[in-house]
């Protein structure tokens, strides 16, 4: 039986027109990498007070998630340069090993299966309870920009967390509408932003080898 999936992006277009003040919302977004944040920040900004959550002790090996904390720093200083967007920066530690304990026994799994949907609720779950704790009025993740994520799955975490929440209100999101996709892409030109070639973890890291190699990348 097939799911009727709901437009995401009308629902998040509706939540905003709703906004009602003068004081901008307090939004904390849960950002996996610069690339994937372009769009997502340049759609919240303007109505939200965001701040990025960069918890991914999912990446592999250390190097890459640095690297990729590195280029969110440097797209956050562009985006205060060129469109005057303060984003505040939470960084939680990194622990590859702890986080991988819940992942390891689905290692062999495609990507998109039961491992993936244990690292999205892990991330998601550790940031929606650091909003509540810290007053945030909503959250939201960057992920559903990506083609390889299903809105639907993501969007379902984040009403079940919503449920398990009583101050902090999901934010409803498909940021691959409305060309959201080549949006960002423009921007991840425009700064030339590291654009990694895998989800980010040790089991993808293999094929984005792979890739890196057929497109005759450095390291």
């Amino acid at each position: 039986m097939n799911i009727k999936k709901p437009n995401y992006y009308n629902i998040s277009l509706e939540e905003i027109k709703n906004l009602h003040g003068d004081k901008k919302p307090r939004l904390l977004l849960h950002g996996c990498c610069g690339p994937c944040s372009c769009w997502p920040l340049l759609f919240l900004c303007p109505h939200f007070d965001v701040t990025i959550m960069f918890n991914n002790s999912n990446i592999y090996p250390e190097a890459e998630y640095t690297k990729r904390l590195e280029e969110l720093k440097r797209l956050l200083e562009c985006i205060k340069r060129d469109f005057n967007f303060d984003v505040g920066l939470i960084v939680t530690p990194y622990d590859n090993d702890e986080f991988d304990k819940d992942l390891a026994p689905y290692g062999n799994e495609r990507e998109g299966g039961r491992r993936c949907m244990i690292c999205y609720r892990k991330r998601m779950g550790e940031a929606y309870d650091y909003a509540e704790e810290n007053g945030f009025d909503y959250f939201t993740t960057v992920m559903t920009i990506s083609r390889q994520k299903n809105s639907l799955i993501l969007n379902s975490i984040g009403k079940e967390l919503e449920a398990k929440h009583s101050k902090t209100k999901y934010f409803y999101s498909d940021f691959k509408k409305d060309d959201g996709i080549e949006k960002g892409k423009a921007l991840r030109d425009k700064y030339g932003l590291y654009q990694q070639l895998c989800c980010g973890c040790k089991y993808t890291y293999e094929e984005g080898e792979r890739r890196r190699i057929e497109k005759g990348l450095e390291k």
